[in-house]
């Protein structure tokens, strides 16, 4: 399956020297297209590489060659003569040859394709990297939970106003000219992006005044931060994926009828990339079985759509504000949370250990808590596996931008909306305070003009023309545990103050719903001025709570 590369995103090569190219080349299913495998470099250093993409300006293979095999290339030593060796060796026989090992090739088209043992497809795993990819097409990536490990490009720590060939970095899918829409389209794609580096340039210069002293990193990651609002879905950014054979042949068959082309596009890709390392985890993609399969996924939400257009139901939402509704819990929550802690260490049932429990005073249940947890006084320190058994539902609205970052959190239940504008946008306060707000607005409001006018003719395809800075609603179906984990980490000083927010107000209704587990939650409730700063201020509040009760208690 060829990918359709009209869909591809736009990529401009990069140049190498002859002796650059013969350096690297081994270690890459390619070095001139946007998408590639890593097959062959030691665990420590691809992982390096990889998590280069969340701060990196240059494609990862750039990186390689610049950072981890010119500088050693050119150092005489016991390791350069290795790596030297390593590079000879892969020319002369190529990872394509080294990993056709007939035995383990034999032995997965045995069981995975033909009998469809797919949890032997869960003991082997590469790393596959877009250099390109809309946000739109990299969520619908990472919406998979189990068995993919993605890091993307941070809209935090790059400066995404740069151009790239003489554009700035979105996709534009080539339907948009069939539908007489892509010169407003690119209109207002450049006037997001053009006016993202002129706030971003002003807001910096107003935060270098008022804080002299500061870092320039703090204050351009705050200017960075206050801006990315206006970067459209369409914003194409590097991200690179760890995953399994099982969850890359899901992921394409997810992706290969997809109604958006670059989705498509993205699918094939992988398969042409992945096929060159792990061809037996890829067998089925050709058969029949998963060709059926395709259509069943790809047909599911069209059905649907149908059915909404057939009963009349209103399908746009109304403007709302940001905010968490917590929608139902489990009212013996903590019961059963105090009962999951009794049940190991006990020869009785569950529905025994919990009758008894339900008939301890709150002292009983409170000291037992305390025994259990007493010493936990850090976030890393993971809550027991017993808070599992309390479940919550939240139904959050808040905007895309910020989103990302709970969407990645993915040991629970998450369903969302498309991407759209109806809910409305944030306008950063701090732009509001310094005179910057009705530029922001102006260019938002010309990317919504074109999102009506796309969406008129294709829903799927007006995604792309939203912003970062417009609100999404979804649910959240968690249990203690991963609330526990996600809050914790989401209400740090270092994080983005929109999804702090959220974290925050989570914690103040579990606070309310469970009392006295809610007493070991760690989450910092303080407000900063600037994320990522550190400072005597930045200490978690609630840890320092924690540890005076403890010592009250004894």
């Amino acid at each position: 399956m060829e990918p359709e590369d009209k869909f591809a995103p736009d990529f401009e090569p990069f140049d190498l020297s002859d002796e650059e190219r013969h350096s690297i080349e081994p270690f890459f299913t390619n070095l001139t297209d946007s998408v590639f495998a890593v097959p062959f470099l030691p665990p420590e250093v691809v992982g390096a590489l990889c998590s280069r993409t969340s701060r990196a300006k240059d494609d990862l293979r750039l990186i390689f060659l610049n950072e981890f095999a010119k500088p050693f290339l050119a150092e005489p030593g016991e390791y350069q003569k290795a790596l030297a060796a390593l590079i000879e060796f892969l020319h002369r026989y190529p990872v394509e040859m080294i990993f056709s090992n007939p035995k383990g090739r034999e032995f997965y088209v045995k069981w995975l394709s033909q009998f469809g043992d797919d949890s032997i497809a869960q003991m082997a795993g590469t790393h596959l990297v877009y250099s390109g990819l809309s946000q739109v097409a990299i969520k619908h990536l990472e919406d998979m939970r189990i068995g993919l490990s993605p890091i993307e490009k941070s809209t935090r720590y790059v400066d995404y106003g740069n151009k790239s060939n003489g554009r700035y970095r979105y996709y534009t899918d080539p339907t948009l000219k069939e539908l007489g829409l892509e010169s407003e389209y690119r209109e207002a794609m450049d006037g997001l992006f053009r006016t993202y580096g002129d706030l971003a340039a002003k807001y910096y210069g107003i935060l270098k005044g008022g804080h002299p002293d500061e870092k320039e990193s703090v204050l351009r990651t705050k200017a960075y931060d206050t801006v990315r609002g206006l970067l459209p879905a369409a914003t194409l950014s590097q991200v690179s994926f760890f995953g399994n054979g099982q969850v890359f042949e899901y992921a394409m068959n997810r992706s290969l009828n997809h109604p958006l082309g670059e989705i498509r596009w993205a699918g094939a890709a992988a398969f042409r990339e992945l096929n060159r390392v792990v061809p037996a985890f890829l067998r089925r993609l050709t058969s029949d079985q998963s060709s059926a399969y395709r259509t069943y996924l790809s047909e599911r939400g069209k059905r649907i759509r149908e059915w909404l257009r057939g009963s009349g139901w209103e399908t746009k939402p109304a403007p709302a504000e940001p905010g968490v509704k917590l929608l139902e819990y489990d009212p013996d929550g903590e019961d059963k949370v105090i009962a999951g802690l009794l049940y190991p260490e006990l020869h009785a049932s569950f529905p025994e250990v919990l009758a008894k429990v339900k008939a301890m005073s709150g002292g009983e249940k409170e000291e037992l808590l305390q025994r259990v947890l007493h010493d936990r006084t850090a976030r890393w320190q993971k809550i027991p596996r017993a808070f599992e058994n309390a479940y919550l539902r939240f139904e959050i609205i808040m905007n895309i931008g910020a989103w990302r970052d709970l969407h990645r959190h993915r040991l629970q239940t998450q369903f969302r909306e498309k991407w759209h504008i109806y809910l409305g946008f944030d306008v950063p306060p701090e732009l509001e305070a310094a005179g910057l707000a009705e530029d922001f607005r102006n260019a938002v409001r010309k990317a919504e003009d074109v999102y009506r006018k796309i969406e008129a003719k294709d829903p799927e395809l007006a995604q792309y023309a939203s912003t970062l800075s417009h609100r999404l609603r979804f649910v959240q179906y968690q249990n203690l545990r991963a609330l526990f984990w996600e809050t914790e980490l989401r209400t740090i000083p270092q994080g983005h103050p929109d999804y702090r927010r959220v974290e925050q107000e989570k914690a103040r209704l579990v606070r309310e719903t469970y009392p006295l587990l809610s007493k070991y939650l760690l989450a910092d409730m303080n407000e900063y001025d600037f994320a990522r700063r550190e400072t005597a201020g930045s200490i978690d509040q609630k840890e320092k709570e924690l540890k005076e009760y403890l010592e009250k208690s004894g």
